[in-house]
């Protein structure tokens, strides 16, 4: 069993990134901007925003946030991503999800450039991705695939598994990985939570990404021998045995799957790193008009 070390992966990734900064700088061109929509104070989407600023700081990039209260109205929030739709210092953004409720999601993200949408949330760009075009690819799902290609995992003619059908992980997940493509080209099954006896497709995975957000969910009885597992949830679960009082983990229960695999990413430190450097990959590709 290997584990794919997110966290080493990611950090190699900021070099590149902080490396073609330094090229860029040194040929007079732009430093991308990366700007993080923050409306309210949910905990987790302050922790995310915090986490996307201080890689931006790493590679040098220049970032900004904006935040919000959660009283903020709807108009003019739009008011804002008109703003930042017009404003050519600015090469890609965010705004951080959930919203309040008052506020329809929907209604923003159409809103919102494609050009500038380095999330990859917006229909014209999930369009694109399914019919393989050039296009900002959904950051989770990218790194995903990222992880794959540095671990050198092969997925040609693969049974890949994708539990959870979310437009941000598991849709995307699946067109990724049936794509013909270098670390791609699988047959690729999703299951979801109202599919039944979701072990009969489990299986047969060869590669099995879990994104259901369900702690433990995957148990070994699940994973057949020499599996490649992908873990996407992160959770916290009460513990006395830390400071915090939690700790965190994963829709797998990684203690008694990991020695059935031939790969798994651990949590923490496995896929979450590799969503905020595939976020700050699409803001590269905006400065330079890659897509």
């Amino acid at each position: 069993m290997e584990l794919i070390d997110g966290k080493k992966i990611s950090a190699q990734i900021k070099q590149e990134l902080a490396d073609e900064v330094v090229r860029l700088k040194a040929e007079g061109k732009k430093v991308p901007h990366l700007v993080a929509v923050l409306v309210g104070n949910d905990a987790a989407s302050e922790t995310y925003v915090a986490s996307k600023v201080k890689a931006c700081r790493e590679v040098g990039f220049k970032s900004t946030e904006l935040r919000y209260s959660a009283d903020m109205t709807e108009e003019q929030l739009l008011e804002v991503v008109e703003k930042l739709n017009a404003d050519t210092d600015v090469d890609g953004y965010i705004v951080q999800l959930p919203l309040p409720k008052h506020i329809s999601e929907q209604k923003i993200l159409l809103a919102i450039d494609p050009d500038k949408d380095v999330d990859g949330f917006h229909p014209c760009n999930v369009g694109k991705m399914v019919t393989g075009l050039p296009i900002y690819l959904p950051a989770t799902p990218a790194g995903i695939v990222e992880l794959l290609k540095r671990y050198h995992i092969p997925t040609q003619g693969k049974h890949c598994v994708v539990i959870g059908r979310s437009n941000i992980v598991g849709t995307p997940m699946s067109v990724l990985m049936s794509r013909k493509a270098e670390y791609a080209d699988c047959t690729v099954t999703i299951c979801h939570s109202r599919t039944p006896d979701i072990k009969e497709y489990t299986l047969q995975a060869d590669i099995l990404i879990v994104a259901l957000g369900k702690p433990h969910f995957v148990t070994a009885d699940m994973v057949k021998e020499g599996a490649v597992v992908v873990d996407v949830g992160i959770h916290r679960i009460a513990s006395d045995k830390t400071k915090s009082g939690f700790r965190l983990a994963g829709d797998v229960d990684f203690e008694n799957v990991a020695p059935k695999c031939s790969y798994i990413t651990p949590v923490p430190g496995g896929v979450g790193p590799m969503t905020i450097v595939s976020l700050l990959q699409n803001t590269l590709k905006a400065c330079k008009g890659l897509v």
